[in-house]
C-alpha cells in the first residue's frame, strides 16, 4: 500500500538532491573557517587584479597629462596614496566577501540540516511500516 506522506517527502528530497543539494553538499563538506577563508583569499586575489587593471586604465586614459605631471609630483606621496587606496579597496572586498560567504554558509548548513532531518523522518516512516 502506498503511503502518500512518504511519497511527498521522497519527492521533496529527490528534488532537493538533484537541484541545490549538489551545491550545498559541496559547501557543507568544508569546515566554516576553511570555506570562508578560501573565498576571502580568492576575493583578495580578484580585488588585486581588478585594482591594478583600474589603475592602469586610469593612467592610460590621459597618459600624456600623467607623464607631464609625474615630474612635478612627489612620487613617494603618490605611491603612498596608491597603496592606501589599494589597501582600502582590498580590505573592503575582503570584508564584503566575509559577510556574504558567512551568510551563504549558514544558509547552506541550515538547508542541509533540514535535509538530514527529512531523511531521518523518512527512515522512521519505513521503520514504522516494517513493524506492522
Amino acid at each position: 500500500m502506498l503511503n502518500e506522506e512518504r511519497i511527498i517527502l521522497m519527492t521533496k528530497l529527490a528534488s532537493y538532491e538533484s537541484g541545490e543539494g549538489k551545491k550545498n553538499a559541496a559547501v557543507g563538506s568544508y569546515f566554516r573557517s576553511d570555506y570562508i577563508g578560501m573565498q576571502v583569499v580568492k576575493s583578495i586575489i580578484s580585488a588585486s587584479i581588478a585594482f591594478f587593471i583600474l589603475f592602469a586604465l586610469y593612467v592610460l586614459y590621459d597618459f600624456e597629462t600623467f607623464m607631464l605631471e609625474v615630474y612635478k609630483m612627489d612620487l613617494f606621496v603618490f605611491a603612498k596614496n596608491i597603496l592606501i587606496l589599494y589597501g582600502v579597496f582590498v580590505v573592503g572586498f575582503a570584508v564584503l566577501t566575509y559577510v556574504l560567504y558567512t551568510y551563504r554558509y549558514n544558509k547552506v548548513k541550515k538547508n542541509l540540516k533540514n535535509y538530514y532531518h527529512n531523511l531521518k523522518k523518512l527512515a522512521s516512516m519505513y521503520d514504522k511500516n516494517k513493524n506492522f
